[in-house]
């Protein structure tokens, strides 16, 4: 069994896919531990409770340091043995303090098609550059903004006319379909970071 742990700032849509993936068991022995938010009034929060995932809101403010708040959060996830971290619209840099107590166990979406359009915005960074293709990806959380290892992209046109609500409507459907499926991989023990390249094994690798 793999549990867990995801870290969410708003509604949380990733979240509510994930969920509903692990409950047609497409997630394999990927189980919800806990949601996290840094927000008392994140919608993620009420998905998590319609779940039956524990929701817990951990607030910054409370806490005198940014530090302070990420070990309180990572505390809470390792109290609770949590094997693996999704990150679904958490809208805080996590420091190497943090993923150094979760190696290669956080990952997160983002929309777009990295190292294209990385941080905040990433739709309207790709209608403001007139990009014709963008997309999302799913990529192993590092130090930096969406820079760390990519392991699934799925490609989304760029339509005339389109705005950044409809071009993020679209990227979202596709952020709905393969976030879970990393999910599912990296539960089955299927991912091997080689450098930056992330390869796929047809099963899992078993210790020599």
């Amino acid at each position: 069994m793999t549990r867990i742990g995801v870290l969410a700032s708003g509604r949380g849509s990733n979240f509510r896919a994930l969920c509903e993936a692990g409950r047609h068991g497409v997630l394999g022995s990927g189980t919800f531990a806990v949601l996290v938010s840094d927000r008392a009034d994140a919608g993620a929060l009420a998905t998590a409770r319609e779940f039956g995932v524990e929701a817990l809101a951990i607030l910054p403010r409370t806490f005198p340091s940014r530090e302070a708040h990420e070990s309180a959060v990572a505390d809470a996830l390792a109290a609770r043995r949590v094997d693996l971290v999704c990150l679904a619209g958490y809208m805080r840099l996590l420091t190497a303090g943090f993923l150094l107590r979760f190696p290669r166990r956080v990952l997160n979406v983002h929309p777009a098609l990295l190292p294209s359009f990385p941080g905040l915005h990433g739709q309207r960074q790709a209608l403001e550059y007139g990009a014709r293709i963008t997309g999302a990806t799913v990529h192993f959380v590092d130090e930096g903004c969406d820079t760390g290892p990519v392991i699934l992209q799925a490609a989304v046109a760029v339509e005339d006319g389109d705005t950044e609500e409809s071009l993020s409507a679209r990227i979202l459907e596709e952020e709905h379909r393969i976030y879970p499926e990393a999910v599912r991989l990296f539960c089955a023990g299927r991912l091997k970071i080689d450098g930056r390249r992330v390869h796929i094994l047809e099963r899992e690798e078993t210790p020599a």
